[in-house]
């Protein structure tokens, strides 16, 4: 069974998510970075989507069993409902997140004149993408702290300090415009957060996005 959409446009206000100041650096500490360049047309959610191939497909991504205490659910869980935009580059240049991430076969989608949006399939997981821009939608039954590795665990592709799904080299990442020192895994996802990912060189300064009304 299909399950459509069902967008969730008030929201109470969510807690603010950090990370101890002894993880963080300033951008300053790596030197050199290269511009991010133009981060690519706006998609369906009016977030730009990377003129880019996608980092690895979603066919090893999880198929309906529980993934580290997150459950896939016929309809969208909207108790707690916050985004944060995930941006790759490898060897500086710019990867996708596929849409359809932690949202199960057979999935529904839309085509528009700005791209894909998957509207719905036979489950979804509290943490997905609808769409190829690197929002990840965190649509919980309760309100707790997702990582960034229970995201990468739900695609299905692996995530260390020297490789980001297929891609192997030094990661390099970033935690809302500063450099994250911590356990890539542990990186948490929340309201508004922004993440970047380089893997090896050159490094990227980390883009950012405007979050439109709604997201």
């Amino acid at each position: 069974m299909l399950v459509a959409l069902g967008l969730v446009l008030w929201l109470p206000s969510p807690p603010t998510v950090t990370v101890p100041s002894s993880q963080l650096a300033s951008l300053k500490t790596l030197g050199h970075l290269v511009s991010p360049g133009s981060p690519g047309p706006l998609g369906p959610e009016a977030v730009p989507i990377p003129a880019a191939p996608a980092l690895a497909g979603i066919t090893s991504a999880a198929k309906g069993q529980t993934v580290d205490g997150i459950q896939c659910n016929t309809t969208q869980q909207t108790v707690f409902h916050v985004h944060t935009h995930l941006t790759i580059f490898v060897k500086g240049h710019a990867r996708q997140i596929p849409y359809g991430i932690g949202i199960t076969a057979p999935r529904k989608g839309q085509s528009t004149p700005q791209g894909v949006f998957v509207t719905g399939g036979r489950c979804f997981y509290w943490l997905h993408t609808h769409v190829a821009d690197g929002i990840i939608h965190i649509e919980s039954p309760v309100q707790r702290t997702y990582t960034l590795g229970d995201f990468f665990d739900i695609w299905g592709q692996p995530l260390s300090r020297d490789q980001v799904g297929p891609a192997k080299g030094k990661v390099t990442a970033f935690f809302n415009g500063k450099v994250y020192l911590g356990n890539l895994r542990q990186i948490p996802l929340g309201n508004h957060i922004q993440i970047q990912l380089d893997v090896g060189t050159p490094r990227v300064s980390p883009e950012s996005i405007i979050f439109p009304s709604g997201l």
